[in-house]
């Protein structure tokens, strides 16, 4: 597999809801691929979506609300639990805390959706949304980074992807 479609799926893991830069850095990172890259990659992947989704937000909303009427008219269970804590966050600490808190919760991507349901604005969201991703990225490529380095050197091993090229 060459090293640029590995980096590929970093950007695309980035780009893909509920997988956040705090899931996405750590895995790349284990792989024994650099730190930087895989951190750009993966911010540039889910911040993109995110602004994507602001942007086409009535699009989005009309789209969540006929799957949801079409898991109701099909007897499927339509879990709601997401939302109530999501609620429960917005209402407790606003926009800023549910933006902080979104990828843990809700994702990032949802947790934007809900944000404006909630009533925040679009430029509003996507500047604390921006705040959030760039600060979960930074301490997850940290974290990630030193983590991995220290693994490397206590084991030996250079990650799961470089181990299985040998």
């Amino acid at each position: 597999m060459s090293i640029y479609v590995a980096y590929l799926v970093i950007f695309l893991l980035g780009a893909t809801p509920f997988f956040e830069v705090v899931g996405v850095i750590p895995i790349g990172v284990a792989a024994g691929l650099d730190a930087l890259p895989v951190t750009i990659l993966a911010f540039s992947g889910n911040i993109l979506t995110i602004y994507l989704l602001i942007l086409l937000t009535d699009k989005v909303k009309a789209w969540l609300h006929r799957r949801k009427e079409k898991k109701i008219q099909n007897g499927e269970h339509v879990s709601e639990k997401k939302e109530k804590r999501a609620a429960g966050v917005w209402k407790k600490y606003g926009l800023p805390g549910l933006a902080l808190v979104a990828p843990f919760i809700t994702g990032s991507h949802l947790g934007a959706i809900l944000a404006m349901g909630f009533g925040g604005s679009k430029t509003q969201i996507a500047v604390w949304m921006t705040i959030s991703v760039v600060a979960w990225t930074l301490i997850m490529g940290f974290a990630s980074y030193y983590g991995m380095d220290f693994l490397t050197k206590s084991t030996g091993s250079g990650g799961f992807l470089t181990d299985l090229l040998k």
